[in-house]
């Protein structure tokens, strides 16, 4: 156990760049352009505070919410890199023979490359992303202060906002990594043979699969098919129908109904149907790196 801890440690520091220092410098940035905007008069702060004054509640929510949208994009599509890098790196940076000597199967560091890309690289992206919160937050409660409208009752509500959007965050991106666990576990499976082509080949992959099953069972074209309408399913995360009736109402945000409504409408049929098929393409996947000689 405590060396399948240290693999998937790895990966982490392996891997820091993309999931920690790079969006830690993005927050710097972006944290450092809006302290810069007020001190420079960019923004006007009695403008902005009048707007906090009009609809105080609705700008923290709608303003968290977008950064968490945008860390969620982003942290999906750094994983899919991520797998097409990570799985192939033993390979490429010559140390294959130092992880084959050690007492761990090569199934076993596969798969501790995947839980890493489930568990502690999201892991470090929610808690950028809670950071971020946190100083988008401050600016705008500085504002208020500045206008003359911050209270503690204020300050109290934005905490219980700071925690329902931080708890949707966090069940998204769990959803998320479920619901995309068998395209990830397939690109990485495919990165152990190719390497970082990996994300071009599984792109084209269902194209293929989906032009065979028109040429030989027919249709209008090759993405009017069975297939293709499955990955149209399977690319998009179920869409709940709280979020747009509550963009829509002046009703406070609610993180634990947005959480049960998400879980509610996911189809967990197909979720364990795409794990054991994570874990199935993942273990050919370490067949073949076991059995191939250029290994």
């Amino acid at each position: 156990m405590k060396a399948f801890t240290a693999l998937v440690h790895r990966e982490l520091i392996e891997h820091r760049g993309a999931f920690l220092i790079g969006p830690l410098i993005l927050v710097g940035v972006l944290f450092g352009a809006t302290i810069l905007a007020f001190t420079v008069g960019r923004v006007d702060a009695r403008f902005s505070g009048a707007l906090f004054t009009v609809a105080p509640l609705r700008v923290f929510e709608v303003g968290f919410l977008g950064f968490g949208l945008g860390w969620s994009l982003y942290l999906i599509s750094v994983l899919f890199f991520y797998c097409a890098d990570g799985f192939a790196a033993d390979k490429r940076n010559n140390s294959m023979l130092f992880w084959k000597s050690m007492p761990v199967t090569d199934f076993k560091m596969l798969i501790s490359k995947l839980v890493a890309a489930l568990t502690i690289l999201p892991g470090t992206i929610y808690g950028v992303a809670l950071l971020s919160g946190v100083l988008l937050f401050g600016v705008a409660f500085m504002t208020m202060l500045i206008n003359g409208t911050g209270t503690i009752a204020t300050l109290g509500s934005i905490v219980g906002i700071y925690g329902q959007v931080a708890l949707s965050i966090l069940v998204v991106l769990a959803c998320g990594l479920l619901w995309y666990l068998p395209a990830m576990a397939l690109v990485g499976a495919i990165a152990t043979a190719v390497g970082r082509w990996a994300i071009p080949i599984s792109l084209l992959l269902p194209a293929l699969v989906s032009t065979l099953e028109w040429v030989t069972l027919g249709g209008l074209h090759p993405f009017a098919t069975h297939t293709w309408r499955f990955i149209e399913y399977r690319s998009a995360l179920p869409d709940p129908p709280y979020a747009e009736d509550w963009l829509t109402s002046d009703q406070p945000f609610s993180g634990v109904t947005l959480a049960t409504d998400l879980v509610a409408s996911m189809d967990w049929t197909q979720v364990g149907i795409g794990a054991v098929f994570a874990v199935a393409v993942i273990y050919l996947a370490s067949e073949y790196r076991r059995r191939v000689n250029d290994n």
